[in-house]
């Protein structure tokens, strides 16, 4: 299956994917996409034509002249982009039932799910100018190696480890922008644990007798380049998190390339990259909540090194799918050429592995 023939050979298979011309019928008038058939005789045709649209290169105009001339639909310029608009909520409840109906089963392992988000730049100067861009939220599932969630909002919404219904019994996994004591609390209270990479300062670090220790003392005691003790992280209205603490010294390359980085973005920023920066930059420091009878130092480092597979799947978004900038700056017809997208990269997962051919998650860490 490829794109093209999602609306050619595929189209049945892709119709009976999401339900069935019935459901489609009834979720796009649920949602007033779909309210009558006087241009468009059906939800199918009309998610036929939004789809042909939003990813493919003919414009406007030119879809409409393809929609007249395969027997699609008569329906003018300005008719198809009305329809067009209208149909964010409707895209949006079929990603959401396709996600569910192929949600995997947790068996004899715990599942993972890494999660992380990635833009595209909204269109227009004044967009430009204040930096708007849209924003994919998404959890990515291991072992099936699927997206298990896919959020879409502007520029104001941010990424937030709790963002996401948890599943219980999960490991979530994330970066250092998702070190945030609440979420991970919510996660926690939810039936979830969390592994989250950390900056030395990203957290109010406490002993068990709630009093204040020093990171950057913490790694310069540790031995071998390994560490992994209990720690506790302040909360503002709370009580502290009592978490563990993992950190593995770098190589000699990534260390320098990290003190690379960290001395241009304080020159950058017009001040002086502090010590204690320079010496975090050999660490990689991980937070989780699982018990190390459970899960050992390396088990701690290896489900971390597996959040290169969302990595790869927005890479699959944004080159084989095609995710890119929408070509307008109304926000309701950008919106909905987003979500088209991801409505497709949902349909084509079952063939990824036609598309690329990257190892699979058992063999990545």
């Amino acid at each position: 299956m490829t794109l093209d023939s999602l609306l050619g050979q595929d189209w049945q298979g892709v119709v009976e994917r999401l339900g069935g011309a019935k459901a489609l019928a009834s979720s796009a008038r649920a949602t007033k996409a779909f309210v009558w058939g006087r241009k468009i005789s059906s939800a199918v045709a009309l998610l036929r034509l939004v789809l042909a649209y939003c990813l493919g290169e003919r414009g406007l105009r030119l879809t409409a002249a393809w929609a007249a001339a395969t027997q699609l639909a008569d329906i003018s310029n300005p008719g198809l982009l009305y329809r067009v608009q209208q149909c964010a909520d409707w895209l949006g409840l079929l990603i959401g039932h396709l996600l569910t109906a192929t949600a995997p089963r947790q068996s004899q392992g715990r599942l993972i799910r890494i999660v992380d988000a990635t833009t595209v730049l909204k269109a227009g100067r004044a967009a430009k100018r204040q930096n708007g861009l849209w924003r994919v939220h998404a959890a990515f599932e291991l072992p099936s190696e699927r997206f298990g969630h896919l959020e879409l909002t502007d520029e104001h919404g941010g990424e937030r480890l709790d963002r996401i219904g948890v599943i219980k019994g999960e490991i979530r996994i994330g970066d250092a922008g998702y070190m945030q004591p609440d979420g991970i609390a919510e996660v926690l209270a939810r039936g979830g644990d969390v592994v989250v990479r950390s900056g030395w300062r990203n957290g109010r670090w406490l002993d068990e007798h709630g009093k204040p220790v020093s990171m950057i003392n913490m790694l310069q005691e540790a031995k071998a380049g390994l560490l992994d003790v209990p720690i506790w992280v302040g909360r503002k209205k709370a009580e502290p998190l009592a978490l563990r603490l993992v950190a593995v010294r770098k190589p000699e390359a990534a260390t320098a390339e990290a003190r690379r980085r960290a001395r241009l973005q304080a020159s950058k920023s017009g001040y002086q990259v502090s010590r204690e920066t320079l010496e975090a930059a050999e660490w990689v420091i991980l937070i989780t909540s699982l018990r190390a009878a459970d899960y050992s130092t390396a088990d701690i480092l290896a489900l971390y090194r597996l959040r290169w597979r969302v990595e790869l799947a927005f890479k699959r978004l944004k080159s084989l799918i095609g995710l890119r900038s929408p070509p307008g700056s109304d926000p309701r017809s950008a919106k909905v050429f987003i979500l088209a997208h991801l409505l497709v990269a949902v349909l084509l997962e079952p063939w990824v592995d036609v598309l690329e051919d990257s190892p699979r998650w058992a063999h990545a860490a």
